[in-house]
């Protein structure tokens, strides 16, 4: 069929658009109703602490992700590069998770533990006194500014009604105990967030300032827990193959 005949013609034109936007919406769409069969079954992988969680919030508003992608590709020279690549399973409590495949900045989907806490506020704040050829803009608001984290619970609870297992009651409680162990448990638990946040903060210190807890304290307590939670030694190669 020639172009000229398709694109003179609007109602036929109308048709092939419709049936090329058909195929590709089913191409996306139907793979969904198996996802079961795509997200690989690993230990380790849990929500994020309320302290976490308002690092992310952190980041996403700062517009990180638009020079920053957590998606390691299964090719030789990324792995080399970043480490294993990333799994379903490390993003299935994100929302939005933060693929992509833009990469201004290099891929932070394993940055968790890679550096210490003290180069990460550093980097931060000016990032080309660490990394001399960085283009990245610095963010020294983030150690000035006081962590808001009154609205905690809030923000857990419309997680949890997307589907992340924050418990409210008991029973999902005890469902997190049996899941995830006593311990993250605690983290998840609502009624907790607030007290959970302020112990981590001050437990972990991630701003160097133990006098306050600061937006810089989320942040850092959020890289540092990119990429850790899965044990890849525990898995051969080919255990990850069948989900892909």
């Amino acid at each position: 069929m020639k172009h000229e005949r398709v694109e003179t013609n609007a109602g036929l034109l109308i048709i092939l658009t419709l049936a090329v936007i058909s195929v590709g919406g089913l191409v996306e769409i139907v793979p969904l109703f198996y996802i079961n069969d795509t997200v690989e079954e690993v230990e380790g992988v849990r929500p994020y602490t309320p302290l976490e969680q308002r690092g992310r919030d952190i980041y996403v508003r700062e517009g990180c992700y638009t020079c920053h992608s957590q998606m390691i590709r299964p090719f030789r020279d990324e792995m080399l590069r970043y480490g294993h690549y990333s799994l379903a399973a490390e993003s299935q409590f994100d929302h939005p998770f933060q693929w992509g495949s833009k990469r201004t900045g290099p891929d932070l989907a394993r940055v968790g533990g890679k550096y210490s806490n003290e180069w990460q506020v550093q980097h931060l704040i000016d990032p080309r006194s660490v990394v001399p050829e960085s283009i990245m803009p610095g963010y020294p608001w983030l150690a000035e500014n006081d962590l808001q984290y009154a609205d905690i619970e809030a923000r857990l609870r419309a997680l949890r009604r997307v589907g992340v297992p924050y418990s409210l009651s008991e029973e999902e409680y005890q469902a997190n105990v049996e899941r995830f162990g006593e311990e993250v448990a605690r983290w998840l638990d609502i009624s907790r967030a607030e007290e959970n946040l302020v112990a981590q903060a001050r437990a972990g210190n991630y701003d160097g300032d133990p006098s306050r807890i600061t937006e810089m304290d989320a942040l850092v307590a959020y890289l540092q827990v990119l990429g850790t939670m899965v044990d890849f030694t525990q898995y051969d190669e080919g255990y990850f193959v069948e989900f892909r």
